[in-house]
């Protein structure tokens, strides 16, 4: 196998330093924070982000790997990539619109009509509309198929009645991509379809949740005779899974599978070990080195081989079940990180939440601690780590599937019994 060069070709160099470039040039209009820091007033850092986000897009650093007629830069996922790299450099925290921009956006892109993409590709783009992912249930999380919010049709519309769970962003979007039950007499997988709805329409009431990390990212959604035009479905009716297929599939490279960190960087990290570690007992260096050395081993693995599935997607390919392995990865990988960072803080971790510095000059000594609460959600987020290992197992690894007794009786078989 000839050796892998993890150094910019000089197109990427040069593309790379247009981006830091741009990013000085447009500074003062973006915002700074640390992963998973909040601050100030709520409202004031949501519009605050949408700036930001618009600031980059006009710039051209967002959907650089999106298609030019989809409003798109129609760059390599390199590319992407160096975005992603030099705004984590820059300290610029994620796009508020990552859930539009990872997976509605190209759902919308897969299954949507011209008039579709018109109307709303643009817009997510610059964050003028935030998106959000409508699928998990109270009683169908894991078993996304077993969903039961329906949609009945009603002459040009559709009549939603039902709940949803852990949307993230629910409580800032605009729109959404909601999966729904259309028909009850096939088998779960089949009566399924998917469309578009509009978060401030009349019946549409979002409740957020409040997370052990302080924050409130996750909702629960209530769908009480929501009408939706038939124009606003993607695909099919009772093609739902194949739309939520892609959804699904982009959603596993965005979240940790195209080897993006989540969270705090093992950079960051490096860092706070140089802070720190001159001042522990040698008894707790040696055990923090060791952590640090299992923490930095996981995430750059998990990086480069990231980088290796987005070259693969770069010349033709699609995101396959092998994201899945990179999405268990990243999450794996990330907590080693933040328990790393918190064993290295030792007592600060509890007695230096939201105060001071954590000894590398940057701001915020708890950022540490929230980011450890807050990984356990991304752990089940795009699918928990016991779905990923099945599917693995059956699609990558060629293990027999596990029984399914109801794939292929009607839903509503248990209410006619």
């Amino acid at each position: 196998m000839p050796d892998v060069d993890f150094d910019d070709t000089p197109d990427e160099a040069a593309y790379r330093a247009r981006v830091r470039d741009l990013l000085a040039e447009h500074a003062a209009d973006l915002v700074h924070l640390d992963a998973g820091e909040e601050a100030g007033d709520a409202a004031e850092q949501e519009q605050a982000l949408r700036r930001t986000q618009r600031v980059l897009a006009d710039a051209g650093l967002v959907g650089v790997a999106w298609a030019a007629e989809h409003g798109g830069q129609a760059g390599s996922l390199a590319q992407q990539a160096i975005v992603g790299q030099e705004l984590a450099r820059a300290r610029v925290p994620a796009l508020i619109n990552h859930i539009g921009l990872g997976m509605c956006g190209p759902t919308v892109v897969a299954h949507g009509t011209p008039e579709q993409h018109e109307r709303y590709l643009a817009r997510l783009l610059r964050a003028d509309d935030v998106w959000c992912q409508l699928f998990s249930e109270p009683a169908s999380g894991s078993d996304l198929a077993a969903l039961r919010t329906t949609a009945v049709r009603d002459g040009e519309d559709w009549v939603v009645n039902g709940q949803k769970v852990w949307t993230t962003l629910a409580h800032v979007a605009d729109f959404g991509i909601l999966l729904t039950r259309t028909d009850p007499g096939k088998p779960k997988h089949a009566g399924l379809t998917m469309f578009v709805v509009d978060m401030h329409a009349p019946g549409v009431t979002v409740r957020p949740l409040r997370q052990m990390g302080g924050q409130s990212d996750f909702n629960e959604v209530f769908f009480d005779d929501v009408r939706i035009p038939d124009s606003e479905r993607l695909g099919e009716p009772g093609e739902g899974w194949r739309v939520a297929l892609t959804t699904l599939l982009n959603e596993r490279v965005a979240v940790g599978g195209g080897g993006n960190d989540l969270g705090l960087s093992v950079e960051s990290l490096a860092r706070l070990a140089a802070a720190k570690l001159p001042g522990l007992t040698p008894e707790r260096r040696v055990l923090a080195r060791q952590a640090i050395g299992r923490a930095a081993v996981a995430a750059l693995g998990n990086r480069y081989t990231g980088y290796r599935r987005l070259t693969a997607i770069s010349q033709g390919g699609l995101p396959g079940p092998e994201a899945s392995a990179g999405k268990l990865a990243g999450t794996a990988a990330s907590r080693l990180v933040s328990d790393a960072g918190v064993r290295l803080l030792g007592d600060d971790a509890v007695f230096a939440v939201g105060t001071g510095d954590d000894g590398t000059g940057e701001d915020g000594a708890g950022r540490w601690q929230r980011n450890q609460a807050w990984l356990p959600g991304i752990a089940i987020a795009g699918g928990t780590d016991e779905v990923l290992r099945n599917i693995i197992g059956e699609r990558v690894l060629g293990l027999p599937p596990e029984p399914r007794e109801d794939k292929h009786r009607p839903f509503d078989a248990g209410s006619r019994a």
